[in-house]
């Protein structure tokens, strides 16, 4: 191994952790064979070479993130993260399983309440969630899905073993950064790309947009969908705009959607359109002013309306937030055995619900060896862990969960697994964790076969979140055999510069932006 990985395995040892490149003694393992021997025959100046062209590109595409208020390129390492065929199978069928659990819940506690009835989950629990809307009881969404899209955050512990972290089924972004890793990677390190039988992402836009005609409402032939943002100031604009220009479907902003009769129409230069299926980009209580907030200029008023007659889908559904809800997590596997009669394929993270006595007091004992979450946090917002908090931290985490025990869970300190990640002068072990993406139709989930890889770029921090200084990386699962669709790139001996690109690339920047704004 080149001099880039001296010292790795002694840090690699430090962190507790499963790695997932290196066995113990620093033998690569056998998903990672092509990987190693690439990166094996580079010196430190290729590898910054590569990974600055890789950031320019971001930057040029406009793939970037807002952090601290300063917009910057995400931040995509050279070494990517491979999952052989045999793990992946399994995460594939525990993530399907979990969307078919989640979307079972969401139309019961929407209904009926049975799951409550029978005692599975408090009443409670459900009705004080910030996230469930009384707005949107007691109707079933066109199309018959609630659940179209969803992100649910796995980790691996210190055994190697997969777990879930958290369901993301209200808003889940991050599939942009998924397609334009894959883009740039096939450029970055193309002679372990050319090597393996990878299966693609690309195919991600088609399946959703046939998942959202399919779900359009009934008597309807030949549904226009739109992508609804928020606009040009928000985070992940470039996921919106990028999302509807693969699908070929209009991207619109509030105002320029009108509700008239339970229907929705856009406007257009050639005047009003009717609206069948709306992709929502915007957090529920945004949407609809007439049902929510009553200042909010993002949405169009009479939506929940529309959707409640029947006349619009909206996904993913009005109400989703309510299983995002980290309390609600904890009773997964629970909802599992209840819904869909089966074990859980994928375990949760161990999780004390502070609601309860015995747990609350036990956290409160052990604050400091604990990671304490708001339930109703993302991003990382919110989260305190224990031994990395001050004693000042601890005091002010601790009034709060007495003031609002409902309003935190609390995990052990799960080491999450590492993969190499350039750092300086040399690679060295960060922490990784991976969100699988999966796009439900109402008569099957399928799984993006990958999904979003998110590393700590600081050494030691368990904080993956591009929002607190988080990275990605491609996540390649490798395919079992030939037959199974996998990516194609010219062989390595082609210069960089000729490598096939998987969307045309925009003559400048200037170009790109007027694109984005049309």
């Amino acid at each position: 191994m080149s001099d880039l990985f001296q010292d790795y395995s002694e840090a690699a040892g430090r962190t507790g952790a499963y790695d997932e490149m290196f066995a113990p003694g620093q033998e690569a393992r056998d998903s990672y064979a092509e990987v190693a021997d690439a990166l094996r025959k580079l010196s430190l100046a290729d590898v910054s070479a590569r990974a600055d062209s890789m950031a320019r590109t971001f930057l040029d595409r406009g793939v970037t993130f807002d952090f601290a208020g300063e917009e910057r390129p995400f931040p995509l390492d050279i070494v990517p993260r491979v999952i052989p065929a045999d793990e992946w199978t399994v995460l594939e069928k525990g993530v399907a399983q979990r969307v078919r659990a989640l979307e079972a819940f969401l139309n019961d506690v929407y209904d009926k309440m049975n799951v409550v009835a029978d005692g599975v989950i408090p009443r409670q629990l459900v009705t004080t969630s910030a996230h469930f809307h009384r707005q949107v009881h007691g109707f079933e969404p066109a199309g018959g899905v609630r659940v179209h899209i969803s992100g649910i955050d796995v980790v691996r512990d210190a055994a190697g073993t997969f777990r879930v972290l958290e369901d993301n089924v209200r808003v889940p972004s991050g599939v942009s950064y998924v397609l334009e890793n894959r883009r740039a990677m096939a450029k970055g390190l193309p002679e372990a790309f050319g090597q393996q039988l990878i299966r693609p992402v690309e195919e991600y836009p088609r399946r959703l947009l046939s998942a959202l005609r399919k779900t359009a409402p009934a008597g309807v032939d030949d549904p226009t969908v739109v992508v609804l943002t928020p606009g040009v100031f928000n985070s992940a604009y470039f996921e919106h705009t990028l999302l509807a220009g693969l699908m070929g479907v209009e991207l619109v902003e509030g105002r320029d959607l009108i509700c008239r009769g339970n229907r929705v129409y856009m406007r257009t230069t050639a005047g009003e359109q009717r609206v069948d299926v709306i992709y929502k980009r915007i957090d529920d209580e945004f949407l609809d002013p007439l049902q929510f907030r009553s200042d909010s200029m993002l949405g169009c008023p009479g939506l929940v309306n529309a959707a409640r007659a029947g006349g619009v889908t909206i996904a993913n559904a009005v109400g989703n937030g309510v299983a995002d809800d980290k309390l609600v997590y904890s009773y997964v596997p629970d909802l599992i055995r209840y819904y869909l009669s089966e074990e859980p394929v994928i375990a949760n993270v161990d999780t004390f619900r502070l609601e309860e006595k015995e747990s609350r007091e036990y956290v409160l004992d052990n604050l400091a060896e604990l990671v304490v979450k708001p339930v109703d946090g993302s991003g990382g917002k919110g989260l305190v862990i224990g031994p990395d908090a001050s004693n000042d931290e601890l005091e002010a985490l601790r009034k709060r969960v007495v003031a609002d025990p409902r309003g935190w869970i609390a995990q052990p300190v799960l080491q999450l697994s590492t993969v190499p990640t350039l750092g300086g002068d040399k690679f060295g072990p960060r922490h990784v964790d991976l969100r699988p993406f999966a796009v439900n139709d109402g008569d099957d989930v399928w799984v993006l076969p990958g999904g979003l890889t998110r590393v700590a770029l600081k050494e030691g921090s368990l904080i993956v979140n591009s929002s607190q200084g988080g990275g990605s990386k491609d996540t390649w699962v490798l395919a079992d055999s030939p037959q199974v669709p996998v990516e194609t790139v010219p062989r390595p001996t082609i210069s960089i510069r000729e490598r096939v690109s998987v969307w045309p690339v925009e003559s400048n920047w200037r170009d790109r932006q007027s694109e984005q704004q049309q």
